[in-house]
This record gives structure tokens, C-alpha cells and sequence, in this order.
């Protein structure tokens, strides 16, 4: 038997309302949604019976570290979202509203039996190079499109959020952990902060893609920034190369993932020469790869500490000789794992 519904936490259920979703005398019932770090997120059905997705950013997110950052972040979420849906049309949920004052932000529900996550996905071994493919293209249109528009980046000044939510808590915490890599890391932290090129999603992870029947719809636009789009891609990536010891048995097909994304995505680079965009991807990498076993976010999937000495032999081989193609630091893990 499911769990019955509850009524939201009060500043749910006072954004609801200053959306004009919930009338002043009506109470809504819902229940919690698990797999995020940052925000509290539930279902809520209003009395009307139509099923919305409300979340509140929270001031210190739920990880072992002592993690903080603005929860002003969900205004440039719904910037991120309104921006997103014109350059890429069903790649985003439909929004309904945010209020500042609650900290909350309402969207369409999409029901998990016809949009799964792609992190269970591919944690199950189902890896569909045709779709990765389709996320890096998709990611390359939303870039695409805001960097041919460059007044948008007047409405995300989150340089001090993104420094917070992304640069500190990965590259930043990772040089404390690995002193002797701080100059490449630090350097990694100032080139990304120093390029404004176009509108960035911040958090492009499988546990923020659905698999839609139309294709990959990205959610959690948390870390909108107005800055270097490379960091999306790197960021994804990312994750189809730990995914190899995740779900050892499709490693193969988590690298060919990796290969049909990057290359759908540098297809769709128009804004600089694709060959240095990849080159500043495929050295940022190393860093975020190092950043899931010894930055202040680990993969929780990532246990056993002799694979995590995997990552980290990796990755300080790479953050030492810089590559400049992303199939360098493909080939280097596929060696390291033999796949």
C-alpha cells in the first residue's frame, strides 16, 4: 500500500499560494521525493486534483560536509528553465511559478512511470549510446542558443553561487585533499570562472535527465551560471566514466556513451572553434573526476576504497599532463579498468 499523503511543510504550502496555484482557504496533500541534496522536493496534489512539483532550496545541503550555499539559487533555476524551454523545446519541465519570499519554485509534474531517471538506468546496465548522444546535443543547443543572445547573461549574476554550489566544494576542496595538485587545480578554478561565453546548467548529472518518450528532459538547474559552457559537458562525462565501476558488467557501453555525447556535442558548437572548448573540457575532467572520491560531494556508490584509488591514480596522471581531447582521458580509464 503506498504511503498516504501528508500535508507539505508550511513554506511549500505558503509558495503554493503566492503562485496562485493554492487558494488562501485551500490545503494541498502531497508526499517527500527522495535523491536530491539541495532542496526539499515534493509531489503535491492540489485540490483540484492536478499533480505539481514543488522544491525549496536549502541554506546547508544534505552531505557529510559542512556544505552552505544562497538559497536565492532557485530565482536563477526558473531563469534557467524559461530560457531552456525556448531553445529546446520538451527538454524541460514546464514551469508554474517561484516565490522569493519562501524560497520555493513549482513545475509540471512528470510521473516517474513514463519519465525514469537515467541514473537508475544506467545503474541497472541499460546504457543507450543513442540517447547520450541526444543529451549532448541538446545540452549543445541550450548553449547554442543563449550564447547568440548575451544580454541574458545580465540575469544570472551567480559567480559567487557558482563559485559556492560548484568550484569550492569540487575543485577547490579537492586541492586541500591533494596539495601537491593545488597549482593545476587552482588554475582549473580560475580559467572556469574567468569564461562568460553562455548560459550553463551547472548540475548536468544523470540523476538529473529523464528519460522522457521524447527525449532527455533536464531538471535541477540549481547552479545556472552565466559562464563556460565546457563545465556541462565535463560534468557529464564525468559520470558515464564512474558509472564504469558502478555497473563493471556495461563499462563498455558507459565509454561508448561517453564517446556518442562528446561527439554530438562538439557537433553542435557554434559559438567558438569546438577544438577549444573540448581542449578546456577534457582538462577540467581529471578535476571533477578527482572530485567525486576527495571533493565535499562523493559518489555515495563509490565504497571500496581501491576503487576509489582508481579514480585518484587517474586522474592525478591526467591533472599532471593536461590533455586537450577528450578521448585521451577516455582511453586512460578504459586502460586503467581494461575495458
Amino acid at each position: 500500500m503506498p504511503e498516504p499523503l501528508a500535508e507539505p511543510p508550511p513554506a511549500l504550502t505558503e509558495g503554493l499560494r503566492a503562485m496562485g496555484l493554492l487558494a488562501p482557504d485551500a490545503t494541498a496533500r502531497g508526499e517527500p521525493l527522495s535523491g536530491g541534496v539541495s532542496s526539499d522536493i515534493w509531489r503535491v496534489v492540489l485540490p483540484e486534483g492536478r499533480e505539481v512539483c514543488v522544491k525549496r532550496a536549502l541554506a546547508k545541503l544534505k552531505v557529510a560536509a559542512d556544505w552552505r550555499a544562497p538559497v536565492i539559487r532557485n530565482r536563477y533555476e526558473a531563469r534557467w528553465l524559461a530560457r531552456a524551454a525556448k531553445a529546446a523545446p520538451c527538454s524541460v519541465p514546464k514551469l508554474l511559478g517561484q516565490n522569493e519570499a519562501t524560497g520555493t519554485l513549482a513545475m509540471e509534474w512528470l510521473a516517474p512511470c513514463e519519465h525514469p531517471v537515467w541514473k537508475t538506468r544506467l545503474r541497472d546496465g541499460h546504457a543507450d549510446a543513442g540517447f547520450a548522444a541526444e543529451v549532448g546535443r541538446r545540452i549543445a543547443r541550450i548553449h547554442a542558443h543563449a550564447a547568440r543572445q548575451p544580454a541574458l547573461s545580465a540575469d544570472f549574476p551567480t559567480d559567487q553561487l557558482f563559485h559556492a554550489i560548484r568550484l569550492e566544494p569540487y575543485l577547490v576542496a579537492s586541492a586541500r585533499a591533494h596539495p601537491d595538485l593545488a597549482p593545476a587545480l587552482s588554475a582549473l578554478v580560475a580559467r572556469t570562472a574567468a569564461m562568460k561565453l553562455t548560459l550553463v546548467h551547472g548540475d548536468v548529472s544523470p540523476k538529473n535527465i529523464l528519460v522522457g518518450p521524447r527525449g532527455p528532459v533536464f531538471i535541477d538547474a540549481e547552479c545556472a551560471w552565466w559562464g563556460d559552457p565546457a563545465f556541462d559537458l565535463a560534468f557529464c562525462l564525468n559520470h558515464l566514466l564512474l558509472k564504469c565501476l558502478w555497473t563493471p558488467r556495461a563499462a563498455g557501453d558507459f565509454l561508448r556513451c561517453f564517446e556518442a555525447m562528446a561527439t554530438a556535442y562538439l557537433a553542435g558548437v557554434q559559438w567558438e572553434a569546438p577544438a577549444v572548448l573540448e581542449a578546456r573540457a577534457a582538462s577540467l575532467l581529471p578535476g571533477l573526476f578527482l572530485a567525486r572520491v576527495d571533493g565535499k560531494s562523493p559518489v555515495e556508490y563509490l565504497t571500496d576504497e581501491a576503487d576509489k584509488d582508481r579514480v585518484r591514480r587517474v586522474a592525478r596522471a591526467l591533472l599532471l599532463a593536461p590533455p586537450d581531447r577528450l578521448r585521451t582521458v577516455r582511453a586512460a580509464w578504459g586502460d586503467e579498468i581494461q575495458a
